[in-house]
């Protein structure tokens, strides 16, 4: 189903507001990251037959990067930076890769942004994954490149990042309705925080005993605006963790 449609119908029902998930979504109200301090943050440039655009993912072990899956959908070649907060001033920390090869999760739905979790394969430095499922009320960290604010279209020049929470998955059917899935995962700042377009295939951290657990990957924010109140949207990790082992360990 359309998504646009399947929205429509839930604002009937339900008074739920639309979901938006189109390649390239930014953070608002972040601060930019300290030099060094999320190193396996991944600016990925995406090219596809027909376009061009941008998104953000997270290096996970040696030659993996986990994103979203519309992000990746029908690419044909990733020019991914790492190493710098910076996406074009000048940086000796800065590495550019090219990667074509990736693997999306099976059962991704773009019209319901089901299973949006994507792996691209190269060869880089690792990030632990998540150990348990993610709890209600954590405090977590969302950072990327995207969009300052919805009247400025242009990326971020410097890494963001802001504090966020996790809300249960009963309060963001309140808002979005049904469509928010177990797999799903919301989550709000202290009023307008979040993501925004640049910002879909980021990763969501959860800092546990000194490390940086990655618990989560941009997905949707609300046809609102990314300016609105309303929370932003991610794929948890936690329940794909035995397919990105098995893709990984291939």
């Amino acid at each position: 189903m359309n998504l646009s449609i399947f929205v429509s119908c839930l604002i009937i029902a339900f008074s739920a507001r639309p979901l938006a998930a189109k390649p390239g979504v930014r953070i608002i109200g972040g601060d930019d990251a300290p030099a060094g301090h999320f190193p396996f943050a991944a600016a990925i440039h995406i090219q596809t037959e027909t376009s061009k655009f941008f998104c953000g993912g997270a290096i996970i072990d040696h030659q993996w990067i986990i994103t979203s899956a519309h992000c990746v959908n029908g690419a044909i070649l990733f020019t991914i930076q790492i190493g710098s907060n910076s996406l074009t001033a000048p940086d000796p920390e800065r590495v550019t890769l090219a990667s074509s090869e990736y693997v999306i999760h099976p059962n991704f739905d773009p019209d319901r942004i089901e299973n949006d979790i994507a792996l691209i394969k190269l060869r880089m430095p690792p990030i632990y994954l998540p150990p348990v499922s993610l709890l209600n009320n954590t405090q977590v960290t969302v950072l990327g490149w995207g969009q300052t604010s919805d009247s400025d279209s242009s990326l971020s020049e410097h890494l963001k990042f802001v504090k966020a929470t996790i809300l249960s998955n009963a309060e963001c059917q309140l808002i979005y309705g049904s469509q928010i899935s177990d797999t799903m995962a919301c989550v709000e700042g202290n009023f307008n925080e979040g993501t925004c377009r640049g910002d879909n295939g980021t990763p969501m951290v959860e800092y546990v005993s000194r490390s940086f657990w990655i618990v989560g990957v941009a997905s949707f924010i609300s046809g609102n605006g990314c300016e609105s109140t309303d929370p932003s949207g991610y794929t948890r990790i936690f329940p794909y963790l035995d397919w990105i082992r098995n893709v990984t360990a291939s």
